[in-house]
This record gives C-alpha cells, structure tokens and sequence, in this order.
C-alpha cells in the first residue's frame, strides 16, 4: 500500500468522522429543545386537560395523547366544552411545574374544520392574570387545545438547514476526496418492499371518501374534515388495506412508533374519532375485532 493510498484513506476516515460529529451536534441541539423535553410538555398539557374536565364534572373520561404537529406546536383534544376562564391559570401552573418558562400562544381550535374560536399569549396572563375572551361560553362541541412556542420554532428553523448544510457538505468531500475521480458511479435503485399510493392530486379514494395525506384533509361525502397528523396517518393505513383486519401490534407499530410516549389505548381514541367522521359516508365503516384488531370495511 503506497503513500498517496494511505493519504487517500486517512482523509476519507477523518471526514466521515467528521460529518458524524456534525450530525451527533444537530441531533443534540434539536433534541435539547431550547432547555425543555417535549414529554415535560406532553405531561403538562395532559394534566391541564384533566383539571379542566374535573372542573366540568367529568373525572371518567379518558385524557387523549398529546399530538406534536410541528417545530415547538403541541395539541390535545377535548370532546367536551370545558370553561375558559380556568384554562389560562390551570395551563400556567402546569408549565410552571415542569419548570417550563418560555413564552407560548394558546389557541382554542374546532376539531372540524381547525377554525380558531379563542386564544392568548401568556404574557397577558401573566400581567394581570386576565386574558382576552374571557367570560365567553363555548358551545357543545370538540375542541383541540394547541400550545406554540414561537422562540423554539424560529430556533430551529434556523438551525436545521445550516445543520444540514454542514452534514452534506462533508458527505460530499468524503465522496470527492476519499474515493477519488476515478470511482465508477453507483446506481441506487428503489426499495421494491417500499409501496407507496400514487393518486391524482395526491387524494386516496376509498368507498365514498377521499383523503389528502399531506394536507391532512378527509373529504367524507360531502362534508370536510381537517385531521390531525395521526389522525391521518391512521386513516391512511386503514384505507391503504381496505377489508382487512389489522392488529392492534401492527397499527402502532406503524402509526405511533415514531412518538416516543405510547399511551395504552391510543389506538382506541383514535379509531373512535374516525368513526365519528366517516359517519357521512354510508359505504364505509370501521368495525372491531375485539383482543384483535380493527378492519376498515369498505362497500
């Protein structure tokens, strides 16, 4: 082995190298989250949902998962109208417990249609522990609680792709310098185990129904639905194996095994709401096989 090889070698070895670093620091910073840890989030917005259903009475009905649907944006459903005026103090208390300290907006949206019925900054409550729309009644209806933390999202939209930057960069002078010019180029073909569902404007029909993935819309008979993320992800599966039973191993295995937190009976929440909402589509249903699973029935 000549020198020049050995040069070549020594320079590829410390450039992956370095491209790993870079990699292992992006990872770092994204997870650090800006001094906080989602599950203390997740454990906050959970335990604000509880104190607002035992206020209204209910201390039976199961708290859903908390949803993560963007940078620093955190939701949780509520089935039931709960008071307003007590959701600004409550909320406070369980950031300030979890040692949460950064500024955040609160939004009141209609499961629906997503529309925003009442929101706030923390920074009016923490003023004079009032906030806007106070004493306001909400209808019988859903409701999604969102919390956004502006100075997180901004972060890391500013890191990733400078992060990223860095990361190709490397891989690129491993590819150039290490193996050198005269390297025959290598082909990377498709994973044939890989399906995916190419439709029209990216809408997967199924029955009566058509779902856009992407935009997280179901479009059910004539009535549209705004999902969330998992909602969505879910409803893909199933439409993706219509009139099959899929287990319930197999259902969070594909929906929530990127969320870290598993609650025990997220698969049940969901199905539930789904159900509620393919209720316009008279051809479709989603049915139950009890200690097994679920099938998505389509006419």
């Amino acid at each position: 082995m000549n020198r020049v090889t050995l040069k070549k070698i020594g320079l590829y070895a410390g450039l992956l190298l370095l491209s790993t670093l870079l990699m292992q620091f992006v990872w770092h910073i994204n997870q650090r989250e800006d001094g906080f840890s989602p599950e203390k989030v997740n454990l906050a917005l959970r335990r604000t949902a509880h104190l607002l259903l035992v206020a209204g009475g209910d201390s039976t009905s199961l708290i859903p998962p908390v949803e993560r649907t963007g940078p620093g944006v955190w939701l949780i459903r509520l089935e039931r109208p709960f008071d307003y005026d007590r959701l600004p103090a409550l909320l406070q208390e369980s950031f300030n417990l979890h040692d949460i300290r950064q500024n955040y907006d609160v939004a009141v949206l209609r499961c629906t249609d997503g529309m925003l019925q009442l929101g706030y900054n923390n920074l009016d409550f923490l003023k004079d522990n009032s906030v806007p729309c106070m004493g306001r009644e909400m209808g019988p209806d859903c409701y999604n609680l969102q919390v956004s933390f502006p100075a997180l999202a901004e972060k890391r939209s500013g890191l990733l792709p400078m992060g990223w930057i860095f990361i190709l960069g490397g891989v690129l002078a491993v590819v150039f310098f290490g193996l050198g010019p005269k390297r025959s180029a290598v082909t990377v073909l498709p994973d044939p185990s890989q399906e995916t569902i190419s439709t029209a404007n990216n809408w997967l029909h199924f029955a009566n129904s058509r779902l856009d993935v992407a935009n997280q819309i179901l479009l059910c008979g004539q009535v549209r639905h705004q999902l969330t993320y998992r909602e969505a992800k879910l409803l893909h599966l199933f439409a993706s194996h219509p009139n099959q039973l899929l287990e319930r191993g197999f259902i969070l295995q594909n929906v929530w095994a990127d969320e870290g937190i598993l609650v025990g009976r997220s698969v049940d929440v969901f199905v539930s709401r789904l159900r509620k909402m393919l209720r316009d589509d008279s051809s479709v249903s989603l049915t139950t096989a009890h200690g097994v699973g679920y099938r998505l029935e389509v006419g």
